[in-house]
């Protein structure tokens, strides 16, 4: 099989590939890097979702390289079914696009249909950006949101919610995801 042989336009003093289809995407990693117009981005001040881009920089060193950006679209490609869907960026995923022959794309499905249904949307047949926004700020809020730090207004009990207000007015606490103090058992 042969290099996908892939569309160029010129803008800025570079040739640049055009993506035309979703074949663009996947078969990035056939691109000579030669002809790449960057081969690594910063995670910070560019006009793009910042927590995205940090997953995106696998090795943790604040810049994205061709080798993870090629990584992160091969695993994207796997959770739909028609890759295409990639130029679309519709303001909402519908759920059926979601490739559930995978693993992953089984997992994608399952938390997409949970955080819609922690909504209050769990009859919604897509789901959106803010969708996504939403479900992970109600997370964060819950009592037991996994991060370790247990507020007083977690408490079951008033015996409790003032137990949890002594231990923080004597020895201090920790942040709780939702912002608030807490404590640890540490």
């Amino acid at each position: 099989m042969g290099a996908r042989a892939f569309q160029f336009f010129r803008a800025g003093g570079f040739d640049q590939v055009r993506f035309e289809s979703g074949q663009d995407f996947i078969n990035l990693d056939q691109l000579d890097w030669k002809l790449w117009v960057a081969l690594a981005c910063p995670v910070k001040g560019l006009a793009f979702d910042q927590r995205t881009l940090e997953l995106i920089d696998t090795e943790k060193d604040g810049r994205i390289r061709a080798p993870e950006l090629i990584a992160a679209v091969k695993w994207a490609a796997g959770l739909i079914k028609n890759p295409d869907d990639f130029l679309k960026a519709p303001a909402e995923l519908p759920l059926s696009a979601i490739n559930v022959d995978t693993d992953d794309g089984k997992k994608v499905h399952a938390a997409a249909k949970s955080v819609l249904t922690g909504l209050g949307k769990a009859d919604a047949t897509s789901i959106s950006v803010e969708d996504s926004a939403g479900a992970v700020k109600a997370f964060a809020a819950l009592p037991f949101n996994g991060d370790g730090v247990v507020p007083a207004e977690s408490a079951k009990t008033p015996e409790q919610k003032q137990l949890i207000q002594d231990i923080l007015d004597t020895v201090g606490g920790a942040d709780d995801q939702s912002g608030k103090k807490g404590v640890t058992a540490e």
